[in-house]
C-alpha cells in the first residue's frame, strides 16, 4: 500500500459514548464536591481494625527476611502481607 491509497482508504472515526451517568450519583458527587475539604477527608477513608498489626504500637525488625516471617506467621492471609 502506497501513499496515495492511504490516502483514499479512510477510516470513520466515531466517538465513542459514555455511560450515562445516573442522575442520584450525580446528586451525590455534587453534594460532597460542596462539602468542605476537611469533612470530606473525614469520611474518605475507611479505618478498619487490623488483628494483630493493630494490636501494638511499634515493632522494629532488624531485617526485611525477619519482618515477612513475622507477617506470614502472625497475621492472616486476607489482610495481604504474605509472599505471592
Amino acid at each position: 500500500m502506497d501513499a496515495h491509497e492511504l490516502k483514499e482508504s479512510r477510516v470513520e472515526c466515531r466517538p465513542v459514548e459514555e455511560p450515562a451517568i445516573p442522575p442520584e450519583w450525580l446528586a451525590e458527587f455534587e453534594a460532597a464536591a460542596r462539602r468542605p475539604l476537611e469533612m470530606r477527608f473525614r469520611y474518605a477513608f475507611i479505618r478498619t481494625h487490623k488483628p494483630v498489626m493493630d494490636d501494638a504500637p511499634f515493632r522494629a525488625f532488624d531485617t526485611t527476611a525477619d519482618y515477612r516471617r513475622w507477617c506470614e506467621e502472625n497475621l492472616p492471609d486476607w489482610l495481604g502481607y504474605g509472599r505471592v
